[in-house]
């Protein structure tokens, strides 16, 4: 079976699993133009006008669209920076990004462009996204919608194999950019939340949050749900609500070892 047939397969098996409203995204970065995938779409070429990353990315998980963007494609700024498709401008990195609308000094504006996650200038010309179920590349990451039920299970899922906590910076600006360049430069998962860009420009939900991960952590995330569903964590769920409901051994014994409960 080849690469793309497996990532396909994971794509429809996470829609199934986490019951998706919208699918799994892939997304590559792109070194050449030549990188670009047949038939994908161009914004300026193929639509007349530019697009928001976030609402780029709204056509991949929504209506299954391949579009590819390069730096003459964007309409906002940020994931221009974020992604290194250009040096950022002195009134950016002093702070004007965020003030004076969105905090109290430009020294705390400076603050957050110091703190942008940022890949290295020039390494990469633009971004390619396609719904995982139906990708024509191999993904450099793979970014999920989803509710917190849903978060829930996929933290469950990565913690399988190894166990340890998820750490990541939140920020309520550039979801497009703290939801992506985190994860590519870590090789870890990341968890973002939508931005009002992401909210007002591309439809993300209220109850939406970003859950990201590297391709090299698409197979381990697959066998910890795969794992978990055999004891009970999985979706759908029936809900409860009992006092001193039934706990799994190894909870009862802890309890009783701690002797509150006897």
């Amino acid at each position: 079976m080849s690469n793309l047939s497996i990532y396909r397969e994971y794509g429809e098996e996470l829609e199934r699993r986490l019951r998706l409203k919208t699918f799994p995204i892939a997304v590559k970065l792109l070194a050449m133009e030549i990188d670009i995938p047949k038939g994908a779409k161009r914004p300026l070429k193929d639509f007349g006008h530019h697009y928001a990353l976030c609402q780029s990315f709204q056509l991949s998980r929504r209506d299954g669209v391949t579009i590819a963007m390069l730096k003459e494609d964007h309409w906002c700024f940020e994931p221009v920076v974020g992604y290194g498709l250009g040096e950022p401008p002195e009134f950016f990195l002093e702070g004007h990004n965020r003030y004076p609308r969105d905090v109290e000094t430009l020294e705390a504006g400076k603050y957050y462009a110091e703190e942008f996650p940022r890949l290295q200038v020039g390494k990469y010309i633009g971004t390619v996204s396609a719904p995982l179920r139906a990708t024509s590349f191999e993904p450099d990451a793979v970014i999920i919608y989803c509710d917190s039920s849903q978060l829930c299970l996929l933290l469950l899922g990565r913690e399988y194999r190894d166990g340890h906590n998820l750490q990541c910076a939140l920020s309520g600006h550039a979801a497009c950019v703290y939801g992506v360049v985190p994860s590519i430069k870590s090789g870890q998962c990341h968890v973002a939340v939508p931005c009002r860009g992401d909210r007002y420009r591309a439809m993300a939900g209220d109850e939406e949050m970003i859950f990201t991960l590297p391709q090299s952590r698409l197979e381990d995330l697959m066998v910890g749900l795969r794992e978990i569903e055999k004891t009970g964590s999985q979706l759908p769920k029936a809900y409860s609500f009992l006092p001193e409901y039934p706990m799994s051994l190894n909870y009862d014994k802890i309890a009783r070892l701690m002797g509150f409960v006897k």
